[in-house]
Formats: structure tokens, sequence, C-alpha cells
């Protein structure tokens, strides 16, 4: 990241832009740092000026206790403001939500994308989970056991046990750990985990939403949803695909959509 800005709190943000075209702000899920969408935005430089970014607490950028979603959206307007005072928005997973979030608050947004946004309406006792999640993750984060904060979060992913102790012993674990804290970040932008059905129909802007045809069903029904509840949505299946996206796959349906 080769750039600064300041959110409102004070709270410094690195981004990086590349390529030319419409403005389009990526924005990550949970565990995961601007690196992450970097392949995709390297894609979409080709038709859009990209820009990725560390969410707050992770990577590069700065945090200000105490955590509240609103201080993420002002984190999104500092960045449009930094790159032109207008852009599009793609989040992925609960990067999504949070896009959404910020689209339905009003800031100075064209188009939103989001990819597989994980609302639990159509995951059997989704509503259960959450809450048993929600609370379980406050006690390790409270008790600072970041390492089952970490785990807790991958079961919630469906990763399986045997898995979960072999991350434990890669070298990535440590890095995870560190941003364990940020799950708590992402367990607030999800909320109930339901869909916000009334905060999305304020949405004004054309929403595209897209889902991987081998992801699970009650995630793909999840996006559908979504494309349903916004004023001008669109939902799009990218067969094959799964929540881990291949880039080169998802580029031209998105830089399609900021484009048109």
């Amino acid at each position: 990241m080769d750039k600064r800005t300041t959110s409102r709190d004070g709270t410094s943000l690195a981004y990086q832009v590349s390529g030319q075209g419409p403005t389009v702000v990526l924005v990550s899920g949970a565990m995961s740092t601007g690196g992450t969408v970097a392949p995709l935005a390297q894609r979409l430089a080709e038709r859009c000026t990209a820009v990725v970014y560390d969410r707050r607490g992770r990577g590069a950028s700065g945090d200000t206790p105490p955590y509240e979603v609103a201080r993420e959206i002002e984190d999104l307007a500092a960045l449009i403001d930094a790159v032109g005072g207008e852009s599009a928005l793609f989040g992925v997973s609960s990067g999504g939500a949070l896009v959404l979030r910020a689209a339905a608050s009003g800031l100075p947004v064209g188009r939103v994308a989001v990819y597989e946004a994980p609302f639990a309406d159509f995951l059997p006792g989704g509503a259960e989970r959450e809450a048993v999640y929600k609370e379980r993750l406050t006690e390790a984060l409270d008790a600072d056991r970041r390492g089952d904060a970490v785990a807790l979060f991958l079961r919630l992913t469906g990763l399986g046990e045997e898995m979960i102790e072999s991350a434990r012993r890669s070298p990535m674990w440590a890095g995870m750990e560190a941003a364990a804290p940020s799950l708590a970040y992402d367990d607030a932008v999800m909320g109930d985990g339901l869909l916000p059905r009334e905060r999305l129909a304020a949405i004004s802007v054309p929403v595209l939403s897209v889902a991987g045809g081998a992801s699970p069903e009650w995630m793909r029904e999840a996006s559908r949803a979504v494309a349903q509840a916004v004023p001008r949505g669109r939902h799009e299946v990218l067969e094959g695909q799964t929540h881990m996206v291949e880039p080169d796959v998802l580029r031209p349906v998105l830089a399609d959509f900021f484009t048109g």
C-alpha cells in the first residue's frame, strides 16, 4: 500500500490505486486485507480504476477504538473523497454486507456489486448459529484467546477440525491470530446475520449480486435475495465457482457492470 488517507475519527488508512476508467473501491471480507482482493484489482485495472485498502485494524491501516460499523462507512467516505469524490463499490463476503450498508447510508456511490454476502436466512438454524458464534467470539476475544477466536470463525465457514488443527501448525496462523480482533468488526457488520431488507430497499443505485454455482445452496439463495431486496438489483451465478472465486472468472462480469 503506497498511499494513505485519514478517516473522520483520525484513523490512518492505507490504500493503493491502479488502472484507469470508472473508479471502484474493493472491500475485503473477514480475516483478510487489501492484499486479498489485489489479484482481482489487477485484472479490473484493465478497464477500471481499482482501489484496494486495508480495512481498519488490519494490515498497514490503523485503528481507533471503540469500534462501530459507522466508522467503517466513514472510512469508505474518506477513501472515496481521496480518489475523486465518487466511486463504485465491490465487496466480497462480509465486505459485501459492508458496502451494502455504505450504499444505503447515502455515500456518493454510483454502482454496487457484492459476491456472496453471507446472510444466513436460508441456512437452517442460521440465526441461532450467528447468536452462538457472537457470544463465543466475544468471550474468546475478551479473554485474549485469539487462536480460539480464529478457530471459531473457521468452524463457522465450514472447515473441519482436522483442517483447523493443520492451520494451527502452519506459518500463516500467527498472522491470523494478529487479525483476530477484527473478527468482531465483521460480526458487527453482519448484525443478527439476517438479510436487512428494509435497509436494502433504501439503496437507489444499481446493485449486482453474484454467487458461485458450486457454493452451498443457502449462499446462492442469499445472493439472489440481495438482488431481489434492492430496487435495481441483478443476480448472476458463476458456474463452477465457490466462495473462493477465481479473479479471472469474476473480472469480466464486474468490469461489464462497472463500465456499463
